[in-house]
């Protein structure tokens, strides 16, 4: 009996220890972030009583004091004492990492300001592995929110408001409801681009429809007012109806409505989610590293792109623009800085166009990997006739080709792709051809080879060597994925070119051209 107690006792000892410790978890958690702000609050209070303003260098300041440093010991304990934790993998030697930072403890700020129930904490996942691991960090950076303990990648823009929006979307706040005109326009003041709905009520299908809507996507806030006098706040040339969706940008194309484009139709949340992604950039949108990847996720398939130092890209965008509005939903337009190594450097070598100081003017079809380009001077009227075509099919996609070389004395032709067809295809004689790129380790033996060939089959008349470097020069009826790569295009079927093993020796690929063509006049010896 008294061993049964002392059981009893002792269990009930632990479990008020148990208790004790979650509370105070929890609490130590919110003294950290208390203790931090303590000092902020106040120099806001001096600030306020006619103090100096604050700097920018102190706002920052005080903004990543906010977001908790997370480490070996702490990890844990936050990110599954907390309801809602976003946390910020970074490496201090990442530059992207550096980009984010000032912009999440930003949006942490503003997070609290908002009392949105959510603790804000980074770690260094280059010097805390361990915690970096358990929290799933595997790149630089990374965002995750961890809802009671559980993770969930992050999804949405990069910009301190773009953080905002996607939080409180995530935890709870999908749509803002505006009630007043001051609250109207201090929203507006705020927000540069937004989706409003604008309802008799805040109840029924098409408002369900709405805020499920509001929930799936991860970028725009989303407003909603019941008032036509509210509505007009945020979107001036609202009509007076019972029921309204608009997007509204901070640029020249400002409003659009929904249903005053091709979305006319069904008030459901697909056609609103397909409505916001066909109309939320820009008419003309400077492609970043934050923000290429929902560039390329767009669902215009096809993309102009315009390279360009700033001064010239400075004269173009007012042309520019007046076609974006001609080919709005139908061709995205984009500006890439031209002497960026990250973002341009690889579109431009697709042209061959690598080196070029001067704007080019590019188009893509992502949904056919097509490839185009403006080859006349990029006035209005050409930018406007090269996207008519683009959209109607008709532009002949674009291959690069070096510049016609002179062949006049040459045992082996340099064929360029604006060559390929006249030399190659269209040509009457049997030819060998070698593909080649400049960095193929193997390709130097192969073209030594291919000289002593070209003068082994020297007197004959209708066998013709030739190159082609495969890096500088495309065409539609050359797809080689291998080099060196040896074709053998004879006279009388050139549509199926014959594959010529590069592993052979000298005598073995002349016994294989004698074995496929009848060749004549050969006189020297291998």
């Amino acid at each position: 009996m008294c061993t049964r107690k002392a059981a009893l006792r002792f269990i009930l000892v632990l479990l008020s220890l148990l208790l004790v410790l979650k509370f105070n978890v929890a609490t130590e958690i919110e003294d950290e972030l208390e203790e931090l702000l303590a000092v902020d609050e106040e120099v806001e209070r001096e600030a306020d009583g006619g103090g100096e303003k604050l700097s920018e260098a102190e706002v920052l300041s005080k903004a990543q004091r906010i977001v908790i440093e997370l480490n070996n010991d702490n990890t844990e304990r936050v990110v599954n004492g907390n309801e809602f934790v976003l946390v910020l993998g970074y490496a201090p030697w990442c530059p992207r990492s550096a980009e984010l930072m000032p912009h999440f403890a930003e949006a942490a700020t503003s997070l609290r300001e908002l009392r949105i129930p959510i603790v804000m904490a980074k770690l260094d996942a280059d010097r805390y592995p361990k915690p970096a691991s358990f929290l799933g960090v595997k790149g630089f950076p990374t965002l995750l929110l961890f809802v009671n303990g559980t993770s969930q990648p992050y999804s949405g823009g990069f910009t301190a408001d773009d953080i905002v929006i996607w939080t409180r979307k995530k935890t709870g706040t999908p749509v803002i409801r505006i009630s007043s005109v001051v609250e109207a326009e201090k929203f507006l003041r705020k927000y540069q681009k937004f989706v409003v709905g604008q309802f008799d009520k805040f109840e029924g299908t098409d408002y369900e429809e709405f805020v499920s809507a509001a929930k799936s996507d991860n970028e725009i806030q989303f407003v909603e007012v019941n008032q036509v006098e509210l509505a007009k706040v945020l979107y001036p040339a609202i009509k007076p109806t019972g029921r309204f969706l608009g997007i509204v940008k901070s640029e020249p194309e400002r409003y659009t409505a929904y249903g005053a484009s091709v979305f006319d139709g069904a008030f459901t949340m697909n056609k609103i989610l397909e409505f916001v992604d066909y109309n939320k950039f820009p008419l003309v949108t400077t492609l970043t590293e934050m923000n290429s990847d929902k560039v390329y996720a767009s669902p215009v398939k096809l993309q102009v792109l315009v390279f360009a130092n700033i001064d010239d890209f400075k004269i173009l965008l007012d042309p520019l623009q007046d076609v974006a509005r001609t080919f709005k939903s139908k061709i995205m337009f984009i500006y890439v800085a031209i002497d960026d190594e990250n973002l341009a450097k690889p579109f431009l070598t697709l042209f061959g166009l690598e080196e070029s100081k001067n704007p080019v003017i590019a188009a893509f079809n992502n949904g056919m990997s097509s490839k185009y380009l403006l080859e006349s001077k990029p006035t209005q009227s050409n930018i406007e006739n090269f996207c008519n075509n683009l959209v109607q099919g008709s532009l002949s996609p674009y291959f690069k080709s070096q510049p016609i070389p002179d062949n006049t004395e040459a045992s082996v032709h340099v064929i360029v792709g604006k060559t390929f067809d006249d030399e190659i295809l269209s040509s009457k004689k049997d030819v060998l051809l070698e593909v080649f790129t400049p960095w193929c380790i193997n390709c130097e033996t192969i073209s030594k080879q291919v000289e002593k060939l070209a003068k082994h089959y020297k007197g004959s008349s209708n066998l013709m060597f030739a190159r082609i470097d495969a890096s500088a020069n495309e065409h539609p009826n050359l797809q080689v994925n291998d080099y060196p790569t040896l074709l053998l295009y004879r006279a009388d079927d050139k549509a199926n070119p014959i594959k010529l093993s590069t592993k052979s020796g000298l005598k073995e690929l002349a016994a294989s051209i004698n074995k496929y063509l009848k060749v004549k006049n050969v006189k020297d010896e291998l």
